[in-house]
């Protein structure tokens, strides 16, 4: 990981704070750049540990402390609470980056003003273990530098694509945001389906989470389409060709569960930037 210019601020290390914080320390970034604000005790412990300086208030940092970028890692709700005291940092030389769903770009402008450097940023919560996918979408105050840095930091969540359009976001959290819950979800009713079938529930519960890792590991270093995988393992009129008969049903099939879910998750988001 190329080294920042400046210091790091992270405000709040809960799992995703903690997540990205490991990622960044194991990629190379030395803890000294980096300053935690976080009231909490256990979680300002756990970035303590890592070596990194914390404090339970923006109170306590310098008065000519500088960042090169903020980073935002606060749930959503408190958001409008956290945010406007960071004003005092915007600067040409500072960058805001926010991973809170929800809220959009708009609404930093509010807060930090409109001449604020902001990324918003979508993670899921692979990237607890380095396997996430960040969206990133950027106002009109940004540079490359600071695309640049973005992307450095949210590397160490896992891959990483941009966007142009805000309005995408919406989809972003539907599909990839919310995404694992429903391969989570995948995996319960798979070994739920194994036990009517006749097997025991903690074999079933094996066989559904090992086989849906090593599906989605394959399809990672194979580079094939999905299609072109799941032809290879359907011959025709065997045992998947029956089964995937019934998952891909035009009326209720798996891909208008799937779009319908997808649809709801993108209205809720919508309701909820509201």
């Amino acid at each position: 990981m190329d080294r920042t210019d400046g210091p790091i601020l992270l405000v709040g290390c809960g799992k995703m704070g903690e997540a990205l914080l490991s990622g960044w320390l194991d990629r190379g970034i030395a803890p000294t750049i980096v300053t935690v604000i976080e009231p909490t005790e256990a979680n300002a412990a756990v970035a303590g540990n890592r070596g990194a300086a914390t404090l339970p208030s923006l109170d306590g940092l310098p008065a000519d402390f500088a960042p090169r970028i903020v980073v935002f890692a606060v749930k959503p709700q408190v958001m409008p609470s956290v945010v406007p005291p960071y004003s005092r940092f915007v600067s040409p030389d500072t960058v805001f980056l926010s991973i809170a769903a929800g809220k959009a770009l708009a609404f930093f402008e509010d807060h930090l003003g409109a001449y604020a450097a902001m990324i918003r940023a979508m993670p899921n919560t692979p990237a607890a273990i380095g396997r996430g996918v960040t969206v990133l979408c950027a106002n009109a105050a940004t540079t490359a530098s600071d695309h640049d840095l973005a992307e450095s930091l949210m590397a160490a969540a896992g891959d990483f694509a941009w966007i142009e359009d805000e309005a995408l976001m919406d989809a972003v959290t539907a599909v990839s945001g919310s995404g694992p819950a429903y391969v989570f979800y995948m995996i319960e009713c798979l070994t739920a389906a194994g036990v009517t079938a006749g097997l025991p529930t903690d074999l079933s519960a094996q066989l559904a989470r090992a086989t849906v890792e090593g599906a989605a590991a394959l399809s990672h270093e194979d580079g094939s389409s999905p299609e072109t995988l799941r032809k290879n393992v359907a011959s025709p009129g065997g045992t998947t060709a029956a089964a995937l008969e019934v998952l891909m049903a035009e009326a209720d099939g798996l891909q208008d569960v799937m779009t319908r879910a997808v649809d709801a998750a993108a209205k809720r988001s919508r309701e909820l930037a509201d």
